[in-house]
């Protein structure tokens, strides 16, 4: 159950915008009221694909007051963090499987000075973190496999955002929990329910491609917003 203190906030995710219209799209993410830009970062290791890179965020950077969530689906992500926290990330996410230094990783973004999520792949368990949960920031529930855009929403991912946020609870940690993968109409009020309160918008909602990114994104905050 969704603990009431906690706001809902919004991610765009950046994968699923209009890479030839990137600035226009952001500008019709802000005035929709989005919260952040949700950014992935891919090595085509992790996950069998590659999006956005460096140079990309160095000019995106200067071009918007919208915050960064760099989503590290990267191998080895501590060789890249000090990298990413200099272009401009506000919020470092990486992924629970690729590293067997968690602790030291936390370590690492918290002491660059930014807030720091971990991700979960739909197989894997929410135990995995338990001892974390203090540390963090944000748990971001991976809803679909990591990796390409569009993909059919895991159902199971819904009793493991109850799981985390009863974990949470149990430890008096009121971080955010947020779900990516087929987030929409038929999905949030699942997971809200379940104890989500971040919701990342693509394909399924903010960019549909059936109408103007702006009035999506505020269609899709409404949707959210909703008890």
């Amino acid at each position: 159950m969704l603990n009431a203190s906690l706001p809902v906030k919004i991610m765009a995710s950046l994968d699923c915008a209009d890479y030839l219209h990137l600035i226009d799209d952001i500008r019709k993410l802000e005035q929709g009221g989005v919260d952040m830009l949700h950014i992935d970062i891919m090595d085509g290791h992790f996950v069998p694909n590659y999006a956005l890179g460096t140079n990309l965020l160095r000019k995106l950077r200067p071009q918007t007051k919208l915050l960064f969530d760099i989503h590290l689906m990267t191998e080895q992500p501590e060789a890249n963090t000090t990298l990413f926290a200099g272009l401009g990330a506000d919020l470092i996410t990486f992924h629970c499987e690729t590293t067997s230094r968690l602790h030291q990783m936390v370590s690492l973004v918290k002491s660059l000075g930014k807030k720091v999520g971990l991700a979960l792949n739909p197989s894997t368990p929410p135990a995995f973190l338990s001892y974390l949960l203090p540390y963090l920031d944000m748990v971001l529930v991976m809803t679909v496999d990591p990796g390409f855009v569009g993909q059919k929403f895991v159902p199971e991912a819904i009793g493991k955002v109850e799981e985390v946020r009863r974990m949470a609870d149990a430890q008096h940690c009121p971080i955010d929990i947020a779900v990516d993968g087929g987030i929409g109409e038929k999905t949030v009020p699942l997971l809200k329910r379940a104890g989500a309160n971040v919701f990342v918008g693509g394909t399924s909602s903010i960019f549909t491609g059936k109408g103007d990114i702006e009035a999506l994104a505020r269609d899709f905050r409404t949707l959210c917003e909703k008890n």
